[in-house]
């Protein structure tokens, strides 16, 4: 990025200073690097599985050996019926789920820097934002810097009032018919609406704003020391919208940059 200053919007959208960008947002895109670390981060919520190594095998099933003219898999007792053998009703799986399967990802501590900084950098990017499917038209500037008024907002219709001057709003009218039910079993276990991603506000501190934006479709609110790739490019893919908050940008200037 070869900007160095990004100009500050009040909530009535107006342009009322300006703050230094921080180096971090001159990390080069990396999707990749991207890509991995949000990889990683995913497959920790993956709960291990396995298997009881009786499962299937509590049986009498025996085979009967040759000379019978029938095949040799094992069979229940006093019966033709097979059992036991994989492939046979009620008997044991080949190759079941084992608990010593690392599902875990790891990755270099470099490479997961560099990933959370290259993901901060894709959101000052108004192609890249545009690219992922964000409606950015309307949207003033990119990085876009408001002023910490907006942590301190207590109810939605506030919030919304303020996306609206700042030219956010559209992206969430684009979430809202998004909206679809999913389609298969997933609608009985929790999962019953699908919708696209929305902004996100990048915070400091919360002085209701958590609170004010959880009912807008959507909308995520994030501190900026709990910053992760995942959040800031959900699917792995780099450039969603984001609201930074003027203290939160002071913050980054602290961070190494990756350099």
């Amino acid at each position: 990025m070869g900007r160095v200053f990004a100009s500050v919007f009040d909530l009535d959208g107006k342009r009322v200073g300006r703050v230094k960008i921080p180096s971090v947002f001159s990390t080069a895109l990396r999707p990749d690097v991207i890509k991995k670390a949000v990889v990683a981060i995913q497959t920790h919520r993956i709960q291990p599985q396995g298997r009881d190594v009786m499962a299937g095998k509590r049986t009498t099933a025996r085979s009967w050996g040759v000379g019978h003219g029938i095949a040799r898999i094992p069979r229940l007792r006093d019966s033709r019926r097979a059992a036991l053998a994989p492939g046979t009703v009620g008997g044991r799986r080949a190759h079941p789920p084992v608990v010593e399967k690392r599902i875990e990802k790891r990755i270099p501590k470099k490479e997961r820097r560099l990933a959370l900084f290259s993901a901060i950098a894709a959101t000052g990017i108004r192609e890249v934002v545009a690219q992922r499917g964000h409606v950015v038209e309307g949207v003033p500037d990119l990085p876009l810097v408001v002023t910490d008024d907006i942590q301190g907002l207590k109810r939605t219709r506030e919030v919304r009032d303020a996306f609206m001057k700042l030219g956010v709003w559209p992206d969430i009218c684009r979430v809202k018919e998004s909206i679809k039910i999913r389609a298969g079993k997933g609608k009985m276990r929790g999962r019953r609406r699908k919708m696209a991603v929305g902004p996100l506000i990048v915070i400091s501190e919360n002085g209701g704003i958590l609170e004010a934006a959880r009912n807008l479709p959507g909308v995520d609110v994030a501190y900026v020391r709990d910053l992760n790739p995942e959040i800031l490019a959900p699917g792995t893919h780099p450039g969603r919208l984001t609201v930074w908050t003027r203290s939160s940008i002071e913050e980054l200037k602290g961070w190494d940059g990756g350099k």
